[in-house]
C-alpha cells in the first residue's frame, strides 16, 4: 500500500489554479446527449474515473461517444442493447444508468468495486420495479432485464439516503411511456442543489418538469413523456473539486484564484464561498475568476451541511484547524457515501491527534494541537483531499492511495504541487513550474 507524503508549508500558498469540468454535470450531460434526438455536443467535459466509466457503459448499450480531451460528440443508438457495465465507485453510474438500462432492448448487467457493494441501490431498484422493470438483485452487482421501454406512471420512494435516485430516475422519464411523477416520502431530501442540477439541465433540453415551489412542503417531480432535445452543453469548472485548493489559501492565509468562477450555478460546490467567508476568509469574485485570501487564523462554524454535504471532508479539515470549535449538522446520509464519512473523518483525523466526535446527524470538533501521521483515504477522492489540506499545516502526513482523486480529479497532485511552487521551505514531493 503507497502512502504520498503530502506537501507541507510554512508560508502562504499565492497560485492561480485551473479546474477541468464538473463531474456532476458532465455525467449528466452525457446521459441526456445519449437519451436524445440526435447528437449533441460537450465543451469542457471532465474525463476522470468516473466519467471514463459513464462514458463506457453508454459506448456498451451502444451510444457512440467519440472526441478528445474534453471535447466530445455523443450519437444516440438507435436502439440500447445488451451490455456489461462497471460502476467502480460511481454513485452517478450505479444510480443513474438502471433507467437507461430499463430503455434497452436486451439484459444490462452491472458490476463495481469491491465498495460499490455496500453502497445503498435498492431505492431506485425497487422504484423502477414499481415501473413494470424486473431486476435481480438489489446491490451491485445486478441486471436489469431491459424490454424496450418503461411504462412510467406514478412512484413514491424515500430519497433521505441519496438525492441521486430522484436525479437517476427524472432523468430518463421523458422517455418512459407515461412520464413520471415522483413522491418523496421520508426525511428531508439531502442535497438539493444536485436535483435542482438535474431539473435544469432537463429543461434545457425542452422536457417539461413539475417541481415542487417549496421542497422544504411537498416533495413531487412530474416529467412528462416526450423528446429528450440535443444540446451543445459547455461544462462549468468542478466547483466541489475547487474546494481543498481554496481551503489552501485559507489555512496558509495566502490568496487562491479559480477561474471561469459561474456567477449563477447550481453547484454544491458554490456554497463554499459563504462557509469560507463565515470562518474568517475574504472571497472575491470578478471576471478572472473566485480569489480567497485566508485569514490570520480560522474561527470555528455552526453549519447544517445537508444540502452541500460533499463538502463536509473540506470543512472538516478547515475545522480541525481552526481555533475555536465547530459543528457540522445535518449530513447522516454521508454515512453511505464511497465510504462512511463520518466515521472515516472522525477516525483520521484522531489519529493525528484531533478531537473530533460523531454525532446523530454529523461532527464536532474541539480544537487539538495535531501531529504527522498516516491518513486513510478509504478509496474516497474526498477524504484524500482533505488528508492534502492537513498536510499543508501539519509535518509529517502521509496519505495513503492518492491515486483515488483520480475519482474525480485525474491531476490533483499535480495541481498541488503546481499551487504550492511558489512556497518556501516545501516539504514533500519535489515540484516544478507554478501554475498560471
Amino acid at each position: 500500500m503507497s502512502f504520498w507524503p503530502a506537501p507541507h508549508t510554512d508560508h502562504a500558498v499565492h497560485a492561480t489554479v485551473t479546474l477541468p469540468g464538473s463531474k456532476s454535470i458532465t455525467n449528466r450531460a452525457l446521459i441526456l446527449a445519449a437519451l436524445a434526438d440526435r447528437p449533441s455536443t460537450l465543451s469542457g467535459a471532465l474525463r476522470s474515473r468516473d466519467t471514463e466509466l459513464m462514458i463506457g457503459a453508454l459506448r456498451a448499450m451502444g451510444t457512440q461517444i467519440v472526441g478528445d480531451a474534453d471535447d466530445l460528440v455523443v450519437t444516440p443508438a438507435k436502439e440500447l442493447h445488451n451490455a456489461t457495465v462497471d460502476c467502480g465507485l460511481a454513485g452517478t453510474v450505479m444510480r443513474f444508468l438502471p433507467p437507461v438500462a430499463a430503455l434497452a432492448h436486451s439484459n444490462v448487467a452491472f458490476f463495481g468495486d469491491e465498495q460499490a457493494r455496500r453502497r445503498p441501490l435498492a431505492t431506485i431498484l425497487n422504484a423502477l420495479r414499481g415501473l413494470g422493470v424486473e431486476i435481480d438483485g438489489d446491490t451491485v452487482p445486478f441486471v436489469v432485464h431491459g424490454t424496450g421501454s418503461v411504462r412510467g406512471g406514478e412512484v413514491s420512494l424515500d430519497a433521505s439516503g441519496s438525492s441521486q435516485f430522484v436525479s437517476g430516475l427524472l432523468l430518463s422519464a421523458a422517455r418512459f411511456d407515461s412520464g413520471i411523477t415522483l413522491r418523496h416520502e421520508g426525511a428531508a431530501l439531502p442535497s438539493m442543489p444536485h436535483i435542482d442540477m438535474t431539473v435544469q439541465m432537463l429543461r434545457q433540453t425542452g422536457v417539461r418538469v413539475q417541481a415542487p415551489a417549496d421542497p422544504r412542503k411537498e416533495q413531487v417531480w412530474t416529467v412528462q413523456p416526450g423528446p429528450i432535445h440535443a444540446v451543445d452543453w459547455e461544462i462549468e469548472p468542478d466547483l466541489s473539486n475547487a474546494t481543498p485548493f481554496l481551503a489552501a489559501a485559507a489555512v496558509t492565509g495566502g490568496e487562491v484564484t479559480i477561474p471561469h468562477w459561474p456567477q449563477l450555478t447550481t453547484q454544491a460546490g458554490d456554497v463554499i464561498r459563504e462557509i469560507l467567508v463565515r470562518m474568517g476568509a475574504e472571497t472575491r469574485r470578478s471576471e478572472s475568476g473566485l480569489s480567497v485570501h485566508g485569514p490570520h487564523a480560522l474561527i470555528g462554524i455552526d453549519i447544517d451541511l445537508h444540502d452541500v454535504g460533499e463538502l463536509t471532508p473540506t470543512v472538516t479539515a478547515l475545522a480541525a484547524l481552526a481555533e475555536s470549535p465547530s459543528r457540522l449538522r445535518g449530513i447522516a446520509h454521508l454515512r453511505g457515501h464511497e465510504t462512511d464519512r463520518l466515521a472515516a473523518l472522525t477516525a483520521e483525523i484522531n489519529r493525528l491527534g484531533g478531537k473530533v466526535t460523531e454525532t446523530e446527524d454529523g461532527l464536532t470538533i474541539d480544537p487539538a494541537p495535531l501531529h504527522g501521521g498516516q491518513w486513510h483515504s478509504y478509496a474516497d477522492h474526498r477524504m484524500a483531499t482533505a488528508g492534502a489540506i492537513l498536510g499543508l499545516r501539519i509535518p509529517g502526513v502521509s496519505i495513503e492511495d492518492i491515486g483515488t482523486t483520480a475519482k474525480t480529479l485525474p491531476n490533483f497532485v499535480e495541481l498541488w504541487e503546481s499551487m504550492l511552487a511558489g512556497a518556501d521551505h516545501l516539504t514533500g514531493l519535489p515540484v516544478e513550474g507554478a501554475a498560471h
